[in-house]
């Protein structure tokens, strides 16, 4: 694709002139001489064999082509300066990047986000939440909290909590008749077949209902009241305390392990937010 692109810095001469309406006004601007503009212009013209400019004196005015040709040069110019200034980014000293799953972003990780900023204003965070696993060896990630996650080559692996699931839904939904209470469903460890297996317990569950590939999802949907469903308890701690959430029962299941992932280059830098991790899983852990 390269190939048909003319020079980039003829673009940006043909970009100063046609915004100011003058070589000359172009040539200071980008620190050049307004022979040198000119001749940018005229390779510019020879590339697309047609004329950009109307010539009258020192001031010159677009031909249709080069109205054209303007919009779309001054899109291209923007967003090339827009994704170079974005890789400052990644020369940031104090940089620390965390992936982790939606669901544990949302749901546990945000609420709590406001004290770790007061305790470590030095960390600059960057929360990269996925569905997908990441690869440590291959990805630009320091830190992974996942409970989808195992250990990695080059990598340092932790378990940091066994979680557990319960049912639950809002309080309006618990007021309702059994058979009237709609039936939320998760995917791995939500699946209601878990809680039939491990608990054998029937809490009024029902095989239809909506689905939810994201357990985060599910669990806002449960304290919404669109139903009962199967959800994490250090997920669902905070809407439990803040009475969005009640248990249809005090039994909970086996849920998944939530582990610390942190590739060996960063173990000093992500120790701050290591230690302030493990301290909040183990004050906000039921």
């Amino acid at each position: 694709m390269l190939k048909h692109w003319p020079p980039l810095s003829t673009l940006r001469g043909f970009e100063a002139a046609a915004r100011l309406g003058s070589f000359h006004k172009a040539a200071a601007e980008l620190n050049l001489t307004q022979s040198a503009i000119s001749q940018q212009i005229r390779s510019l013209e020879a590339y697309l064999e047609q004329p950009l400019f109307f010539r009258s004196g020192r001031s010159v005015s677009l031909t249709d082509a080069g109205h054209d040709l303007l919009s779309t040069t001054q899109a291209l110019l923007q967003q090339l300066a827009v994704g170079i200034r974005r890789l400052g980014q990644y020369q940031k000293p104090n940089q620390l990047v965390l992936n982790t799953t939606p669901a544990f972003a949302r749901h546990w990780l945000l609420p709590r986000m406001g004290d770790f900023r007061r305790r470590h204003p030095e960390v600059d965070l960057w929360i990269y939440s996925t569905d997908e696993v990441p690869d440590m060896t291959t990805q630009t990630i320091d830190i992974a909290v996942r409970d989808d996650i195992s250990s990695q080559a080059e990598c340092s692996f932790k378990v940091l909590h066994a979680d557990r699931l319960y049912p639950a839904c809002h309080p309006s939904v618990l007021a309702l008749p059994r058979e009237q209470r709609a039936t939320l469903h998760g995917e791995r460890e939500m699946d209601w077949s878990h809680w039939a297996v491990e608990a054998g317990v029937d809490v009024g569950q029902q095989d239809q209902g909506l689905n939810f590939s994201d357990p985060g999802l599910l669990l806002d949907a449960a304290c919404a009241g669109l139903g009962i469903a199967l959800v994490s308890e250090l997920l669902s701690c905070q809407a439990r305390a803040s009475g969005l959430l009640q248990p249809l029962v005090e039994q909970t299941i086996r849920g998944p392990n939530w582990a610390l992932l942190t590739h060996r280059d960063s173990e000093n830098s992500a120790r701050s937010f290591s230690e302030w991790l493990l301290s909040n899983l183990e004050a906000t852990s039921p």
